[in-house]
């Protein structure tokens, strides 16, 4: 199949890319760099540089390259910023997908994958870990536009016919996770330990997250390019808690560091609690995470030494 990728040349994406690549599929990386790597993009995806929110370059991409399948996983995904900046928020993540399912519509795509957040669109639920089921009730601006994206894309399946799956993310990490941002708090704290310098940790270290090695999450990718999970929306997750203490500690022994953390003021939008119940997703797509946090931060920081050894 000839698959669109948006936001290929970042971290999740790029490995997604490789995967679709190794089994076969023709791909078409649309990136504007802002966040992600030119390097991080297989020599064999035809690559533009075009923004999803120009939607008159992205039409030429569609018209010369007539995919079948967009994966968009191109967003603004900085928290704090989209509290501060709701409006440039807005305009990537809201106004952005629009002009994919606007062009997804005319070039009669055959499915829209849809990558959403679930440590945001849920606030803080009551029961952990969260089901689908469970009320949407975010609380940065970040969770808002990655939300109202789901709606256009049941409106779109409903009023055109555009088939779509929506997957909700945990916390990714692996492998070309950049540490210079607010998210990616396993390669923030690998670079900066492989430093000699201690990592911040915002609140006072109880924070919880729901933790996903990145190639279990391409995985689910893959498994949903077919008629698998047509009109779902799905969570990615263990279901399970871990704490930003834990994972600080699990980095540092892995790097056998004796650095002690600094603990700083929480940060607005942020949630205190999440863990995401994926058995929907292990019932209808028969997927489930395989690689296990302690394996996954071996391996990541693995990774973040070697890129280390390089500089």
């Amino acid at each position: 199949m000839k698959i669109l990728v948006t936001g290929g040349a970042g971290f999740i994406a790029s490995h997604l890319v490789d995967r679709l690549i190794a089994h076969g599929h023709r791909v078409i990386v649309v990136d504007n760099l802002s966040a992600g790597q030119k390097e991080n993009v297989n020599p064999k995806a035809s690559f533009y540089l075009t923004d999803i929110c120009d939607a008159q370059a992205l039409e030429e991409v569609f018209k010369r390259e007539r995919p079948e399948i967009v994966n968009h996983h191109a967003a603004h995904v900085n928290v704090r910023k989209s509290v501060e900046m709701p409006v440039y928020d807005a305009n990537i993540n809201i106004l952005g997908s629009l002009n994919l399912c606007e062009l997804s519509k005319k070039y009669q795509i055959k499915k829209f994958i849809y990558v959403s957040t679930g440590g945001a669109v849920y606030g803080e639920p009551k029961d952990l870990p969260v089901q689908e089921t469970c009320p949407v009730e975010p609380l940065s601006q970040y969770g808002v536009s990655k939300h109202t994206v789901e709606h256009y894309l049941s409106i779109f399946y409903k009023l055109y016919g555009l088939n779509f799956t929506v997957l909700r993310y945990p916390n990714v990490y692996g492998p070309r996770q950049s540490p210079h941002g607010e998210a990616g708090v396993v390669a923030i704290f690998s670079e900066l330990l492989l430093q000699n310098k201690p990592p911040t940790i915002f609140g006072d270290g109880s924070k919880t997250r729901d933790y996903v090695y990145v190639e279990d999450i391409v995985a689910a990718n893959l498994m949903v390019l077919g008629n698998v999970g047509d009109g779902g929306i799905y969570n990615l997750g263990w279901g399970k808690q871990i704490s930003d203490l834990e994972v600080f500690h699990t980095v540092r022994k892995a790097l056998e560091s004796q650095i002690e953390p600094i603990f700083s003021q929480k940060r607005p939008g942020e949630i205190d609690h999440i863990s995401l119940d994926s058995s929907k997703a292990k019932k209808e797509l028969n997927w489930e995470p395989k690689v296990t946090f302690e394996e996954g931060i071996r391996l990541a920081t693995e990774y973040y030494k070697k890129l280390q050894s390089t500089k």
